[in-house]
């Protein structure tokens, strides 16, 4: 995939506010025939969206979007995850713990209600870890952290069910593969939180890295949007630099070819 410099760029992680992307505009993109900018960090923006429809319909129309979330879902979960999971698990080291199994479209969508107690979300994560172990082999119950996500995670598969078009401009990817890659292909050294907090140390690794790939330290020192935490902000700004480089061409799927699943949407972590 090539770009003429004139797609939008978004990258995009969720969010308790939603989603947040951190994004830069065709108008403000210095053009270079064939290719995308060489520093696509420079004159970033970032906004926070409730949906990741209302964030699709405030972009470009032809922007490239590279999210951290899960992007096509299997039917039946093996050891290790969908596929990708176990390809990027490797170059990780320390860090493949972030890479986390995705079970089943079933155990995704065990539970789709508006929780208004916390014993109904807890609840709601007992059935999906019974739907999840029953369509797993060896048979697997879902996390907590997986859980959590699982709304976004359906958010957005309904939308590339239902438009398919979006599926040659949205891609999953992954913030600690991307830093590696970014990294030359070394996996960061700090870990970016540790129980939970923010690691200051594992965060001013990761901001020297964005700012040796074209950001401005003062755009990535500011306060986090509302709704969105300072780590929510540092993955959306990594994102983006992968949908630079798919956009360029420069990115791989992890598998390559990618997978896809039983409504055709690919399975691939890209970076």
């Amino acid at each position: 995939m090539t770009s003429d410099g004139s797609r939008g760029l978004v990258g995009v992680d969720g969010c308790k506010a939603g989603w947040i992307a951190v994004h830069r505009d065709p108008d403000s993109t210095p053009r270079n025939p064939g290719s995308t900018p060489r520093n696509p960090g420079a004159s970033a923006s970032v906004d926070i969206f409730p949906s990741f429809s209302a964030l699709l319909d405030a972009m470009p129309a032809s922007a490239t979007v590279a999210v951290d979330m899960p992007i096509g879902l299997p039917d039946f979960s093996q050891k290790g995850g969908r596929g990708p999971e176990a390809l990027v698990r490797p170059l990780l080291g320390n860090r493949q713990s972030s890479v986390f199994a995705i079970p089943s479209r079933a155990a995704l969508y065990a539970q789709t209600d508006d929780f208004t107690t916390i014993e109904a979300w807890y609840a709601a994560h007992r059935r999906a870890s019974e739907v999840a172990k029953a369509s797993s082999d060896p048979p697997r119950g879902v996390s907590i952290q997986a859980f959590g996500i699982f709304a976004k995670i359906r958010e957005i598969d309904a939308l590339l069910i239902a438009r398919p078009q979006l599926r040659g401009r949205i891609f999953e990817s992954h913030p600690e593969v991307a830093f590696c890659r970014l990294n030359g292909d070394k996996a960061m050294a700090l870990p970016k939180k540790i129980k939970g907090a923010v690691n200051p140390a594992g965060m001013a690794e990761r901001k020297a890295l964005l700012c040796r790939h074209g950001y401005d330290r003062d755009f990535l020192d500011r306060a986090p949007p509302r709704g969105a935490a300072a780590d929510d902000f540092l993955d959306a700004a990594v994102m983006m630099l992968m949908a630079a480089r798919i956009a360029n061409g420069e990115a791989r799927p992890f598998p390559d070819p990618p997978l896809s699943d039983r409504f055709g949407i690919p399975v691939a972590i890209w970076a």
